[in-house]
């Protein structure tokens, strides 16, 4: 019994473990991964169409402004400066008070067409005689001016700015 008292010290031996249990895990998370990035069977639903928006509309003028504008140039057109029959002018608006509407007249024989302008893309005259209370701004030509310039003119010598 002498055997049976001592301790026996030697390791247990375990049995190793299987490496299946490992490999279906990583096949699990694979399978799963690659589910998760295969895309939806639902059909996409395309995001709504943003609303139409409309263009601010052009600021063309109305057949009144027109008319006004016709009158307007009958009174005063006198004081235009014309380079090729075409000259352009600004008209006093009583709405904003200031010359908002720009118009190109052209001159054919006796008659008188215009165009509305977004702009004026010619220099206003600031020069000469001023007109009395005149409700049209009048333009005149780059090349104009420097010809006043040169003719050394003196009813109104231009401001630097105006150069």
């Amino acid at each position: 019994m002498e055997d049976e008292s001592e301790p026996n010290y030697q390791a247990e031996t375990r049995p190793k473990m299987s490496l299946t249990p490992s490999w279906i895990m990583l096949g699990f998370v694979l399978g799963a991964l690659f589910v998760a990035a295969l895309p939806s069977f639902e059909k996409e639903v395309p995001p709504p169409a943003l609303p139409l928006v409309r263009p601010p509309e052009p600021t063309a003028p109305k057949l009144g402004q027109i008319t006004t504008i016709e009158a307007v140039f009958a009174a005063w057109g006198e004081h235009a400066v014309w380079s090729d029959d075409v000259t352009e002018v600004s008209l006093w608006s009583t709405e904003t008070n200031r010359y908002d509407d720009s118009y190109e007249v052209r001159r054919v024989g006796d008659r008188y067409y215009f165009r509305s302008l977004p702009r004026l893309t010619r220099r206003v005259i600031k020069r000469g005689k001023p007109v009395p209370e005149c409700p049209l701004l009048f333009t005149e030509t780059e090349e104009q001016y420097r010809e006043w310039l040169e003719h050394g003119r003196s009813e109104r010598r231009p401001t630097p700015a105006d150069r």
